[in-house]
């Protein structure tokens, strides 16, 4: 049989065992060049819709797969959140611990803005430490040597020897508080910042893995740049340094686990946390919290949402406690046309499923 009706059969086979909403997001994926999307509608007990439509990489006969691993940036932060949140339930550290209460050893080398800042300081963006990214030129990797945990505490040295930055804001959007409380949970834990994530995965039955999901298997999902080039594997050495802001990657299946415990733990159904502490990671603090950003809807219902953007990949989350429901997205391109299309069908999911 000729290869193109082949591939034509194909397509019109994945076509028809979509639903109508199922085609609404494709549709959506498709007018808006995102070569793979996934969504989710949850709530805390079942999974209401989910999906992943699409190929791994563009111009790519390689068809989306349901348990395909997607970066998820700075929804990264909230996974470290809840680590944090559990080891100040141990008594192994609080939330007042001072930074430099657990290395001294670096207090007479930083400005002194910094020197009294917290563990919840720092992940919940109370500090003037500027707003570092991956696109930053400075440090260079030949200022720092050793494993990934000896780069990230070098890293930490320079940044906390930076100027602060001015202003009156009490919050200042910045991934370095996130890196300095990685350090911090894995002081006090006696864990590396990925033995403390893998431990949660194994509580929660979730494989979370870290950089590039290409890097470990090329038949994963490559993620696009702005201008949709694909990125080939490799190992980016800012990122690991940015690995507790930033740097996770999970499929969604498991990922619509750790947002079920979200909705579970804020309406006190958690024996991990209580309601009210898992209250407090989500909007104990205005604006931000710990990881979680919050605002009040159109309704005035409550939601707490982030939205992750490591450069090739963007995923977004926003938590209905109220309304029992979350609504996730994954896709492996950051481009303004993704950033778009996932605005139209999260609108689009709200109406049919509510929030």
């Amino acid at each position: 049989m000729n290869k193109l009706i082949i591939l034509f059969l194909g397509i019109f086979a994945y076509a028809s065992c979509l639903s109508q909403t199922d085609q609404f997001a494709d549709s959506i994926r498709k007018a808006y060049r995102i070569p793979e999307l996934g969504y989710a509608v949850v709530s805390s007990s079942k999974i209401i819709d989910m999906q992943v439509l699409g190929v791994k990489k563009i111009n790519s006969p390689r068809i989306a797969e349901i348990n395909d691993k997607f970066r998820i940036g700075s929804n990264t932060k909230a996974i470290t959140g809840f680590i944090a949140a559990q080891l100040v339930k141990q008594n192994k550290i609080s939330w007042n611990t001072k930074f430099f209460d657990l290395f001294p050893e670096l207090k007479s080398k930083s400005k002194r803005d910094y020197h009294n800042l917290s563990l919840l300081n720092l992940l919940s963006f109370r500090t003037k430490l500027f707003p570092y990214t991956y696109t930053y030129s400075e440090p260079t990797k030949e200022q720092f040597t050793g494993n990934e945990e000896e780069q990230r505490y070098q890293f930490t040295t320079w940044f906390f020897q930076q100027k602060p930055v001015s202003g009156k804001d009490s919050i200042n959007f910045s991934n370095l508080g996130y890196i300095a409380a990685g350090l911090m949970l894995e002081k006090v834990s006696g864990k590396p910042y990925k033995e403390l994530v893998k431990d949660l995965g194994k509580q929660l039955e979730i494989n979370f893995d870290f950089g590039t999901p290409n890097s470990i298997d090329t038949l994963q999902p490559w993620g696009h740049d702005k201008d949709l080039n694909p990125e080939a594997p490799n190992d980016n050495y800012k990122l690991n340094w940015l690995l507790a802001a930033g740097n996770i990657n999970v499929s969604l299946p498991d990922y619509t686990k750790f947002i079920q415990l979200q909705l579970q733990g804020l309406a006190g159904q958690s024996q991990l946390l209580t309601k009210e502490e898992f209250a407090f990671l989500h909007h104990g603090l205005t604006k931000f919290a710990v990881g979680w950003f919050w605002l009040k809807d159109e309704n005035n219902q409550l939601f707490s949402y982030n939205i992750g953007n490591p450069g090739t990949f963007l995923s977004k989350v926003f938590i209905f406690n109220e309304a029992d429901r979350a609504y996730i997205f994954f896709t492996n391109s950051q481009t303004n046309e993704t950033e778009t299309g996932l605005n139209i069908l999260y609108d689009e999911l709200k109406k049919k499923y509510g929030n």
